[in-house]
C-alpha cells in the first residue's frame, strides 16, 4: 500500500512525472521484482488520554521497517494503549484521545486528510484473545476485509489461500474452509486472525500479547510465524513474556508509568541495559 492510498480521494497527491531524458534506458533483462517490504513507523511526542487521565506520556519511538519490536513493561504502563494509537483504535474508546504524531514512513496517520479505514488496512492488529467472526466460516473470516475494500479485485479464493498459507494455517484447514472459524483451536484461531490481517496486504502488524491465552505448542507456531512475516511486514508486539521478547524481537522498548524508559537491540536490553530500572524489570525485581 502506497502512502497516497491512505489519503481521502480529494487529498491524494498528483504523481510527479519523471524528469526528461535524452535517451531511453532499458531495465536490466535479469532484474527481478522487488520483494514486498513493510514501512517504518515513528512516534513523535505521542500522548494518549482516557478522559483527563494521561496514560501515554510524550513518547518518541521508531519502529524500523521489516523488524520485530517488542514492547515490555509492567501491567498498566501504557503498552497496549500506545500500540492502539498507532492504527487509531484508541480513539474508538469513548472519552479517549491521542495527541502528537504517528508517521507511517512520512505520512502522519492523524492528519485530517487521511482515511482512517485505510489506516487500519495498512496497519493491522491482532488482539490478546483470538477474535474470529463467530458466524462466519474460515474462508469468509479471511475474505471479509477483501470484500469491504478495493482489494477484492482478482481471484478471491486465491487471495484467501495465499493469506492462510502466509499464516501457516492452510494445510490444517484447506479441507474445511466452510466450517465456522470459531470451531478452530485457540492457536488456530489466532493464526486465522493473522491471516485476516494479511489478506488486505498490510505494511505493519500490531500484536497485543497474541500468545497470552495459548499453550506452549501454539505459542511456538506463532513465534515461528512472526519470524517469517517480518520479511514482508513490520511487526510490533506487546508481551509480558521476557523469554518471548528475547526470542522474537530485533529491538525491545521498555515502558514504565506511561513513559519510554529505554529502547535498543534486544540482546543489549536484556544483558547490558543503560537504565537501572530496565535491569530491575528484566531480572524480575518488580513487575
Amino acid at each position: 500500500m502506497e502512502p497516497d492510498e491512505l489519503m481521502q480521494p480529494s487529498q491524494a497527491r498528483a504523481p510527479v512525472p519523471p524528469p526528461p531524458t535524452s535517451r531511453a534506458v532499458a531495465p536490466p533483462a535479469t532484474a527481478a521484482a522487488p520483494a514486498k517490504q513493510g514501512l517504518s513507523v515513528r512516534l513523535e511526542q505521542l500522548r494518549a488520554f482516557y478522559g483527563e487521565a494521561e496514560q501515554v506520556k510524550s513518547i518518541d519511538l521508531d519502529f524500523r521497517a521489516n523488524e520485530v519490536t517488542a514492547i515490555i513493561g509492567p501491567s498498566g504502563c501504557g503498552k497496549s494503549t500506545m500500540v492502539r494509537c498507532i492504527n487509531r483504535m484508541h480513539e474508538e474508546i469513548p472519552g479517549a484521545r491521542a495527541e502528537g504524531r504517528v508517521l507511517l514512513d512520512d505520512l502522519d496517520v492523524y492528519d485530517r486528510s487521511v482515511d482512517v479505514v485505510a489506516v487500519r488496512r495498512a496497519i493491522g492488529m491482532v488482539f490478546q484473545k483470538p477474535n474470529p467472526f463467530p458466524t462466519m466460516s474460515i474462508f469468509d473470516n479471511v475474505a471479509s476485509g477483501l470484500r469491504l475494500s478495493s482489494r477484492r479485485r482478482g481471484d478471491l479464493r486465491a487471495k484467501v489461500e495465499a493469506a492462510l498459507r502466509a499464516a501457516g494455517l492452510w494445510d490444517e484447514v484447506c479441507e474445511r474452509l466452510e466450517e465456522p472459524g470459531a470451531g478452530l483451536s485457540g492457536g488456530q484461531q489466532q493464526r486465522l486472525c493473522i491471516a485476516r490481517s494479511l489478506a488486505v496486504d498490510p505494511e505493519v502488524i500490531l500484536m497485543d500479547e497474541p500468545c497470552s491465552a495459548l499453550d506452549p505448542i501454539a505459542t511456538l507456531k506463532i513465534e515461528e510465524l512472526i519470524a517469517e512475516l517480518k520479511t514482508r511486514v513490520t511487526i510490533v508486539i506487546v508481551t509480558h513474556n521476557m523469554q518471548q521478547a528475547a526470542r522474537v524481537a530485533d529491538r525491545t522498548a521498555f515502558m514504565l508509568g506511561g513513559k519510554l524508559v529505554e529502547v535498543g537491540p534486544t540482546q543489549e536490553i536484556f544483558t547490558t541495559p543503560t537504565d537501572p530500572r530496565t535491569e530491575e524489570y528484566v531480572t524480575g525485581k518488580f513487575g
